[in-house]
């Protein structure tokens, strides 16, 4: 739904009904806001941090001995 077409829908809603969609929008800007402040800041991640760290066998790619069947 664009937004023409929500305005168009509360400029159709009688007064008192657009005053209780007026409170709902800032209660969910109040939410927004507040989830926004409280939301932990995760550090940016380095690439290549954990090169060296792990080392794979030459044959790490090759068939293991015993599982042909399931291949």
């Amino acid at each position: 739904m664009d937004t023409q077409a929500i305005i168009s829908d509360i400029e159709q809603l009688p007064e008192d009904l657009q005053k209780e969609v007026a409170h709902y929008v800032a209660t969910l800007k109040n939410e927004y806001e507040e989830r926004k402040l409280h939301s932990p800041q995760l550090p940016r991640r380095v690439f290549g941090l954990n090169k060296g760290k792990y080392n794979f066998d030459i044959d790490f790619d090759e068939p293991i001995e015993g599982f042909e069947p399931y291949m």
